[in-house]
């Protein structure tokens, strides 16, 4: 669904104002693109902490969310705050060092509440070549060992990131989710509008958005078709 379509009158925009039944002037294009980027995050949100084994990324971004920074002899600390396009990076989901073949190998995540018996400023406090990786604010993580030397692109780190906003000269945009959710757009909006205004309409709209919110919910709970569920128990020993 396009964002604007002032001919067919069936793009995201015209949609809105017919169904909250009002113009340009109640309800104009810049608070429409609100309502859609607060939706975009809402869906976003919901899609990445729905499933850990689906990596949702908004369809309209032009670059994969994988990324590379220099290791730095001896820095212990490297955060990643923004992609190359600008974007917010929201969590990471891996991250790759370049060993001494040119080759990339993956880090362990560790985290400090599992480093008992010592004290985090002597667990592999001498340089070498790093093995882990702890996060210890958002999007800052802490190398063990530091490493000896420095390398160019030495570490690949894999992420999810904010979405593709709308901005209001958008025509031909689509929002960057499965086209089953578009409506999703549409009725949020309409809402926004009905509460903002008073509108009669609010309590209908209202159900709508619930509706259309469950949609969504349910789209993202299951999404991995082609891997069959199976049951693993677990082991325990009879002693």
């Amino acid at each position: 669904m396009n964002f604007s379509n002032t001919t067919d009158k069936n793009g995201i925009v015209e949609q809105v104002r017919d169904i909250a039944r009002v113009d340009s002037t109640q309800w104009s294009t810049q608070k429409i693109v609100n309502s859609c980027n607060n939706y975009l995050d809402t869906v976003a949100g919901y899609a990445i902490g729905a499933d850990r084994r689906f990596q949702w990324d908004d369809t309209n971004h032009t670059k994969l969310p994988i990324g590379t920074t220099n290791l730095i002899s001896n820095q212990t600390d490297y955060s990643f705050l923004i992609d190359e396009q600008g974007n917010s990076i929201l969590n990471l989901t891996r991250i790759d060092i370049m060993d001494s073949t040119g080759l990339y190998r993956q880090l362990i995540p560790i985290d400090q509440s599992n480093l008992t018996g010592i004290a985090l400023d002597e667990f592999m406090k001498t340089a070498g070549y790093p093995l882990y990786y702890d996060k210890i604010a958002d999007n800052v993580v802490r190398l063990y060992p530091k490493p000896v030397s420095s390398v160019t692109n030495g570490l690949k780190f894999y992420f999810q990131r904010t979405p593709s906003y709308f901005v209001a000269t958008d025509t031909t945009k689509n929002p960057g989710v499965s086209p089953l959710l578009h409506r999703g757009f549409v009725i949020s909006s309409a809402y926004d509008c009905a509460f903002t205004l008073g509108l009669n309409n609010l309590q209908p709209l209202s159900v709508e958005k619930q509706l259309e919110d469950k949609k969504m919910q349910d789209y993202f709970t299951i999404r991995e078709t082609d891997e069959p569920n199976i049951i693993i128990p677990k082991w325990r020993s009879s002693r």
